[in-house]
């Protein structure tokens, strides 16, 4: 099962999306911090031709090689915290995205680990419901033996019959849905259909759940649930883009350098430097009505994403008791179908010592044979239903309980 599950994480195409995502995030948080840090401009440049209008004697101006170069230099005072606040958002935003990348890590192991069980659950029923069949067909056969020795009706015959053409009849929906487990399991590894692992492809017992399922406290839980964090980071930088908003009602302030030089063969003495140093003023005023919109539009956006969180945090909070409750009712049906499993079991022990004994017929233990049969079903499907549960339960605490980073593998073996 780890190994499945470090397969998918390591292939998964959602999960290379996810990254890319984040790559992109952490380049343009760097693109916002450049700002801390002066902007610089170089040019250079070289021309061959003639300029008769700066050449004063009576032919015609030489051809000649000018050379030029140049640099600025430019830094923007944060006086008014534009420069902190859009770095703000820019860094709540990579950390949003990372988030992000971290629900998409959750979601592909709890996926995987959800095909995986119900593949092995699907194997497990599919040989319970082959037994069935061969138990089926068995009694079929004694039925009509019974037939030929005047013991029993062509009504007795046909029932049996019919018996077995339902019983048969499970044997292919519980093999497609198999099939589509596994298909859906080698998607999620970024394999295709010819390739589907052997360890799930020959699975045919349900894995158990080895831990407990300890859920700590609320604040512990929305630490652990990356879409809470994802929202949380996202009213972050709405929040810092009302700063960056209301600093543009104020001056912005820059000190600026540059300096060049021309100079070209012809004239030696035709050579130029330059600089000039100073600050520049850019201001929306009086006129702010322009800036004043925007300041109302970031609120109305930061307004906008507490609300998500909110709903964030109490979508989070159903879920783990919706997910629990599921969890705690299906133990309680596998524990009472354990019992009826093993009722089963003794009924057709006690069976087949009266049929040895020659107190009861074959046909009896044939029956109680398919009590345990149908008992062990009904088992398998709530173990099968258990793994589910388990793993939305996985899902809704934000990941595994065992360390901060266990997401990355699975409670189930």
């Amino acid at each position: 099962m780890n190994t499945l599950i470090q397969q998918a994480l390591a292939a998964n195409t959602d999960l290379r999306v996810a990254e890319a995502n984040l790559l992109e995030a952490s380049a343009r948080f760097r693109e916002s911090r450049s700002q801390y840090v002066p902007s610089t401009t170089a040019n250079a440049g070289a021309s061959y031709g003639r300029d008769q209008r700066v050449w004063s004697g009576p032919d015609r101006a030489p051809t000649q090689w000018s050379y030029s170069g140049g640099m600025d230099i430019a830094y923007e005072v944060d006086l008014f915290g534009r420069v902190r606040r859009d770095v703000q958002a820019a860094h709540a935003d990579r950390d949003a995205v990372e988030a992000a990348r971290d629900a998409a890590r959750l979601a592909v192991v709890a996926e995987t680990t959800r095909a995986y069980v119900d593949a092995c659950g699907l194997g497990q029923s599919l040989h319970i419901a082959e037994q069935a069949v061969a138990i089926a067909d068995k009694q079929l056969q004694l039925t009509q033996q019974r037939q030929t020795a005047g013991a029993a009706t062509q009504l007795d015959v046909a029932r049996a019959a019919a018996d077995l053409a339902a019983t048969t009849s499970t044997l292919s929906p519980l093999s497609a849905d198999r099939q589509s487990r596994l298909l859906e399991l080698a998607a999620l590894l970024a394999e295709t259909p010819a390739n589907i692992p052997a360890a799930a492809r020959d699975c045919a017992q349900i894995p158990t759940l080895l831990s407990s399922i300890p859920v700590g406290d609320g604040a512990a839980l929305l630490r652990r649930r990356p879409d809470v964090r994802a929202a949380e980071y996202r009213l972050k930088a709405d929040t810092a883009r009302i700063g960056v908003a209301i600093a543009s009602l104020y001056p912005q302030i820059t000190l600026g350098a540059s300096a060049s030089y021309f100079r070209n063969d012809t004239l030696p003495s035709n050579e130029h430097w330059s600089f000039s140093i100073g600050p520049l003023l850019s201001w929306h005023f009086p006129n702010q009505l322009a800036a004043r919109a925007q300041i109302r539009q970031a609120e109305a956006r930061s307004a906008a994403t507490l609300a998500e969180f909110d709903g964030t945090v109490l979508t989070a909070l159903k879920e783990v008791e919706q997910a629990l409750t599921h969890y705690q009712a299906t133990l309680q049906q596998q524990a009472t179908l354990a019992d009826a499993q093993r009722y089963a079991s003794t009924a057709y022990t006690l069976a087949r010592q009266r049929h040895a004994a020659g107190a009861a017929t074959f046909i009896e233990v044939l029956d109680a044979q398919r009590t345990l049969i149908e008992a062990q079903r009904s088992s398998v499907a709530a173990a099968r239903q258990l793994g589910t549960q388990g793993v939305a339960v996985f899902r809704a605490l934000g990941g595994g309980w065992e360390t901060e980073d266990s997401a990355q593998r699975t409670a189930l073996r």
